[in-house]
């Protein structure tokens, strides 16, 4: 058996400590540099190189292998090239108060524009009220005044020639022009008329309705010169406003003359206080009653409209933004429109609009988590919809709008790369089931979970222990830590040519460590600490573990590591906890007799195994049958199970300890019991690798050492798995010392022969298997089971 025992050195790769220049990470260059993930990075910087529609990225990976940090940092490095991105400004639509208008400026001018436009109000709301109170304006109006006071005079004038004929007078009231009957060339009085007999007030009313008959053109030249009256001191008032409106806005419009949509903003404002003048004036204030909308409020209600909403203000920055949205809801993306309660309705105008973090990222990148964004629908879609129209428009969605006024503001252009952070599971599923995201995000970074271990990345890890140091201020590490800690990367690389990219794992040793070589006053890290650091880790998290292990040392939970035993053997299966994964030996047990059923799983028959499980029992079929049962049918029930297993079971590493059992029964040979076995197999009987090994091996050492080492204890793993190897110190020096062997197999052949000492046997010229061997009494055994077959048929 010696030649299938795994070398000594073949189970760990030690790192060399003199690979790193420097005895400490003091003198060691610090570098935060992401290491082995050239790939990931060539395509991230490729994608945000591209400045066309729909070459957004997709960085896909696992947790902790720096996706986030690196894609930030990258983003950033581009963004530094970049020039800050606009101001945008919302203000009031005067041609359409429903719909506010969006502009944009330079950076920072958004600010003085704001100020600009305050100014210009205050000083106009100031000026015009001087002007309409002035010495030359109220000249000016009593001037238009006597002028139409003396047209309407002449008319009343040639009005009452006409009058005297008819014996009466007209005089201009309050209520108009009215006519009023003479006597003896004097107006009547209210007791005159009062005194008159029915057949003179007739008369009267006859003479009058005549004269009001010819009257009629002078009554309207009247009112025509009182119109013409009322225009002109319109038109003066408009004028002088207008006169002040020049003096202030045009300067304005001057200085913005490169801006073409600020000039319409102001000249649209402008034309609005033409009409709107009287709003400037002083309201008495008398007319005001606490606590009730009265024309105050109504004013200031209405002078909002010439107030600017600062939407984005990048006073100050210098280059492009990088925004990380880790809540991105559809209004925290989008923005949204507030409204007030004011006497039970909800009224909002352009200064409530908000902007949302794609209008913070406008111009530069925004980082998005998938997942956070997918369980948001309206927020997936509108992201999408932003991308494809190139704009962002900001509107409510929860049904606001029916019980409210609302507002549509004009879109705003949109430059933005998005970075959309998540897992390759969720990158399949929207590549095949959202057709919009393949064109979207033609971009995929793809963040590996392991990298070559050459000496090149090694001191690169050097490098950021160096950084993480002097980052944040921990003790410097020596080489033999840092040794211990590429071991240990290894180690959750599961492979002794691999470096693990999950930093973040990295890092939480790192802090531990040194906090080890704090309580132990070391100034230096050593690997002392790293190893308590490690091992603490596990003691906390490997509570289940232990319980398990004073059950099987109890015999609660049956495992036999001395003896033979036909049809029993233990598999080892492989226990994740999150953060600590153990393996953990189970007896699988088989029965097999005559019969048609073939191979029960009874894992399967009562619904605990999962699909890859089932496949590797059903494997084992085709491997008796290709190899066994040429020559006859196959007539044969196995019942195959888990022993004292109470949950779900899945994966096919089990699948060739099943079928050494399996093979145990037939031939009637017993098994060492102090042989655990672990690897998947196919239908030709290759053994394969599988994962977690060095967790089984050390699962199975423990408990043999719990019930007591022998020196027949042992491990069979596949022949590739050899390179997975990075085990524990003490599995070592076990293996070392003679108590623990670990030992490869190939082929189903080589395992068997382990397990039972004895040959497993090799087809002769004649197509027989050698007397003895396993493999001859499996065969005899299956065509004893077709034989009695044949005879109960």
């Amino acid at each position: 058996m010696e030649k299938y025992i795994v070398p000594l050195e073949k189970l760990n790769k030690k790192c060399d400590p003199e690979l790193f220049e420097h005895s400490t990470t003091e003198d060691l260059p610090a570098s935060r540099e992401l290491i082995g993930q050239d790939r990931a990075m060539e395509a991230l910087k490729y994608g945000l190189s591209i400045r066309r529609k729909g070459y957004n990225i997709y960085v896909s990976g696992l947790t902790g292998t720096g996706r986030n940090s690196y894609s930030y940092l990258v983003a950033k490095e581009f963004a530094d090239k970049r020039k800050a991105p606009k101001d945008w400004c919302y203000v009031f639509n005067f041609k359409r108060p429903k719909f506010p208008k969006a502009i944009g400026m330079d950076g920072g001018q958004g600010k003085i524009f704001k100020k600009d436009v305050e100014k210009v109000i205050k000083d106009i709301g100031i000026e015009i009220p001087k002007t309409l109170t002035s010495k030359e304006y109220e000249n000016n109006k009593n001037l238009i005044y006597t002028t139409h006071q003396n047209k309407a005079q002449k008319i009343l004038n040639e009005l009452n020639d006409l009058a005297k004929q008819y014996n009466f007078v007209f005089r201009q009231t309050e209520r108009g022009i009215l006519s009023i009957p003479l006597k003896e060339s004097k107006p009547m009085t209210d007791e005159e008329l009062d005194n008159l007999s029915q057949e003179e007030i007739e008369e009267l009313m006859k003479t009058s309705n005549e004269l009001n008959q010819k009257a009629f053109d002078y009554v309207k030249r009247v009112k025509d010169v009182e119109k013409d009256l009322i225009k002109e001191i319109k038109n003066l008032k408009e004028e002088n406003v207008l006169q002040v409106l020049n003096n202030y806005i045009d300067t304005l419009i001057e200085r913005y003359e490169d801006n073409d949509r600020i000039c319409e903003y102001l000249n649209d404002m402008k034309a609005d206080i033409v009409k709107n003048y009287d709003m400037f004036m002083k309201e008495d204030e008398k007319n005001y009653l606490e606590g009730i909308l009265l024309p105050r409020d109504r004013k200031e209600d209405f002078m909002k409209r010439y107030q600017v909403n600062l939407f984005m203000d990048n006073n100050g920055k210098s280059n492009a933004p990088v925004i990380r949205e880790m809540n991105p809801t559809y209004y925290n993306l989008f923005g949204k429109i507030e409204y007030v309660n004011e006497f039970g309705a909800l009224k909002t105008d352009h200064m409530k609009i908000r902007p949302g973090s794609l209008h913070e990222a406008n111009g530069g990148y925004i980082i998005l988590q998938a997942r956070d964004i997918l369980q948001s629908s309206h927020a997936w879609e509108g992201l999408k919809r932003a991308i494809t129209t190139e704009e962002i428009r900001i509107e409510n969605i929860t049904g606001l709008n029916v019980i409210s006024e609302t507002l549509r503001p004009e879109p705003i252009p949109l430059d933005i790369k998005v970075i959309i952070i998540g897992d390759y599971f969720l990158y399949q599923l929207l590549y095949n089931y959202d057709d919009d995201f393949r064109k979207l995000f033609k971009i995929r970074a793809d963040f590996d979970i392991e990298m070559d271990k050459t000496e090149d990345n090694i001191r690169k890890i050097g490098s950021f222990v160096a950084y993480q140091c002097k980052e944040e201020g921990l003790k410097p590490f020596d080489k033999g830590a840092l040794a211990a800690i590429i071991e240990h990367s290894s180690r959750i690389a599961e492979n002794q040519n691999k470096l693990t990219a999950k930093f973040n794992e990295l890092v939480e040793i790192i802090y531990e460590a040194d906090l080890w070589a704090d309580m132990e006053n070391r100034q230096v890290v050593t690997r002392e600490d790293i190893d308590m650091a490690i091992y603490k880790k596990n003691y906390r998290n490997n509570t289940y573990e232990e319980k398990l292990a004073e059950l099987i040392e109890k015999d609660v939970i049956m495992i036999e590591t001395e003896g033979e035993k036909i049809g029993e053997i233990n598999g080892l299966s492989v226990i994740d906890l999150g953060q600590y994964i153990f393996g953990r030996p189970s007896k699988i047990t088989v029965n097999t007799f005559v019969g048609k059923e073939g191979i029960i799983n009874i894992e399967r028959e009562v619904e605990q195994s999962g699909s890859i499980y089932d496949k590797g029992v059903l494997i084992l079929g085709g491997y008796l049958g290709e190899k066994f049962a040429k020559d006859f049918p196959l007539s044969l029930t196995a019942s195959i199970t888990f022993e004292q297993s109470y949950s779900g079971i899945d994966g096919d590493s089990a699948s060739s300890t099943e079928l050494y059992a399996l093979l145990s029964s037939l031939a009637g040979k017993p098994i060492k019991q102090s042989i655990a076995v672990t690897g998947s197999v196919n239908q030709k009987g290759m053994i394969q690798p599988i994962g977690g090994v060095n967790e089984k091996i050390e699962g199975f050492y423990k408990i043999c050492k719990l019930k007591g080492l022998t020196g027949n204890e042992g491990v069979i793993i596949p022949y590739q798995n050899i390179e997975n190897l990075m085990l524990e110190d003490e599995v070592i020096e076990a293996v070392k010392s003679g108590k623990f062997k670990i030992y490869r197999v190939k082929t189903i052949d080589e395992g068997i022969e382990i397990l039972t000492g004895i040959k497993a046997g090799k087809l002769d010229e004649k197509g027989q298997y050698e007397k003895g061997a396993i493999n001859y009494l499996v065969q005899k055994k299956l065509k004893y089971y077709s034989d009695i077959s044949k005879e109960y048929e």
